[in-house]
C-alpha cells in the first residue's frame, strides 16, 4: 500500500511539472458569425498571460485595422469570450480576432492600445501574431 501511494504521488506530481511546463499555445478558435446582436465572440483563447482579446477591422490584405471591441483574457485557457462591438460591422466585413498583453500600458486591467501603439499591444509566436480572422455574417 506504501509504495503504491509513493508511486501515484511520484506519478501526480510528475504530471503536474510537466502541465506547468508545457503551457497550451497561445490561439484563438472562432468561426464567421453574425454580429446583429452587437457581440464578436470566439469559442476558445489561450493566453499566456493575462491579456485581451482584441477585434480589429482587416480586409483581404489581413493587416489589422482600427479597434472596434476587446475583452479581457485570463492566463490559459478562455472559453466563449465576448467583445461588445463599439461600431456598427456589415455583414461580409472581415474582422481580426488578436491576442494582446496586458503589459506597456500606465494602468493594469485598462485597455490602452491604439494602432501602432506598444502599450497592451499584440503578442507574437515565431513573429507571427497570435489571431484568427472570420466575415460576419
Amino acid at each position: 500500500m506504501k509504495t503504491t501511494a509513493i508511486a501515484l504521488f511520484a506519478t501526480l506530481s510528475a504530471s503536474a511539472a510537466f502541465a506547468d511546463g508545457h503551457a497550451a499555445a497561445p490561439m484563438v478558435m472562432t468561426a464567421d458569425q453574425s454580429v446583429a446582436n452587437g457581440i464578436v465572440s470566439a469559442e476558445k483563447v489561450v493566453a499566456g498571460e493575462n491579456g485581451w482579446m482584441v477585434v480589429h477591422r482587416t480586409d483581404a490584405d489581413m493587416k489589422p485595422g482600427p479597434v472596434v471591441a476587446y475583452a479581457p483574457l485570463r492566463e490559459g485557457e478562455n472559453l466563449d469570450v465576448a467583445a461588445i462591438l463599439t461600431e456598427d460591422v456589415a455583414p461580409g466585413e472581415m474582422l481580426m480576432l488578436m491576442v494582446h498583453a496586458e503589459t506597456g500600458g500606465v494602468a493594469k486591467g485598462v485597455f490602452e492600445y491604439t494602432l501602432g501603439a506598444k502599450e497592451d499591444g499584440p503578442i507574437r509566436i515565431d513573429d507571427k501574431l497570435v489571431m484568427s480572422v472570420i466575415t460576419a455574417k
